[in-house]
C-alpha cells in the first residue's frame, strides 16, 4: 500500500523537513508541495492525494480556512509552530496536530497512525486484499523497519530506548515505552511494569506476581498488578 502525499507550508524549511521525512518512509509518495494554500487547493480540484501535511499560518489563505473549504477530506496532519489551534483542528477532522520543530519519531507515530486506519478500512471492504495491522520503528539512523503485531512478544524499556523482541527478531528503537505503547491497540497490548509492555495473549502462564512468555519470566509491577492479571486472565479464556 502506497498512500500519496502533499505538503501544504509557507516555509520552504518546513517543506524540506517533511519531504525528507516522507521519503524515508516507503510506504509514502510525495506527489506535489505548495507554499500557497489557494494553489493547493486548484491541484486538489483535479487530483486526490491520501495525505495533506499542512501549515496553519499562510497569507492569502489560512491552513484552517483550506481545511474547512475541502468538500472531500483526506487525512490531514497539521504542522505548525503553534499549540493553540489543535482544539480547532479536530473539529475540522484534522487526523493529527505536529507542533514544530516535528521530531521523526512523532511524525512516524502519525503515519502509522494513518496507516493502520487504511488498512482497516481495506479490511472491511470485502474486495480488498487483507493485510495484517504492523507498525514501522526506525531501528537506524535510515532503516525503517516494518514489525507485524501479532508477531511482538514484549517491548522492554532501556531508558530512553527499547528493546522490541518478536518470534523471530530483536530491534532496539531509540523510543520512550510510554510513547511506544501508546501506538499499540489497547485491546492488544498491556503496560504490566515501568520496564514491561506484553502482548496480551502471547502470556503462557501467570504464577503469583510474574508472567511468562516465550520461556521467559516478566515481573508485574505492583502497581499493576490486579488490572494485569485480571485482564490477562480475562482476554485467554
Amino acid at each position: 500500500m502506497t498512500l500519496d502525499v502533499m505538503i501544504v507550508d509557507d516555509e520552504p524549511l518546513a517543506i524540506n523537513v517533511v519531504k525528507n521525512y516522507v521519503e524515508q518512509i516507503n510506504e509514502l509518495r510525495l506527489v506535489k508541495t505548495f507554499s500557497n494554500a489557494v494553489h493547493a487547493s486548484s491541484f486538489l480540484q483535479d487530483n486526490k492525494v491520501d495525505i495533506i501535511f499542512l501549515d496553519i499560518n499562510m497569507p492569502v489563505l489560512g491552513g484552517l480556512e483550506f481545511l474547512e473549504s475541502l468538500p472531500s477530506k483526506p487525512f490531514v496532519v497539521i504542522t505548525t509552530a503553534h499549540e493553540e489551534h489543535a482544539v480547532k483542528s479536530f473539529e475540522l477532522e484534522a487526523i493529527d496536530y505536529l507542533v514544530k520543530p516535528i521530531p521523526f519519531p512523532r511524525f512516524l507515530r502519525s503515519v502509522n497512525r494513518i496507516l493502520n486506519l487504511k488498512k482497516l478500512a481495506a479490511n472491511d471492504d470485502g474486495h480488498s486484499k487483507q493485510e495484517k495491522p504492523s507498525i514501522f520503528v526506525k531501528v537506524d539512523k535510515k532503516k525503517l523497519q516494518k514489525i507485524y503485531l501479532d508477531e511482538i512478544l514484549v517491548i522492554e524499556s532501556l531508558k530512553d530506548y527499547i528493546r522490541i523482541k518478536t518470534s523471530s527478531a530483536k530491534y532496539i528503537v531509540h523510543q520512550t515505552l510510554t510513547s511506544f505503547t501508546e501506538e499499540l491497540p489497547e485491546d492488544r497490548f498491556l503496560r504490566i511494569h515501568r520496564s514491561y509492555t506484553i502482548a496480551v495473549d502471547k502470556v503462557q502462564v501467570v504464577e503469583g506476581n510474574s508472567i511468562e512468555i516465550d520461556g521467559v519470566r516478566y515481573t508485574i509491577g505492583r502497581n499493576h498488578l490486579n488490572d494485569a492479571k485480571q485482564r490477562i486472565l480475562k482476554d485467554n479464556k
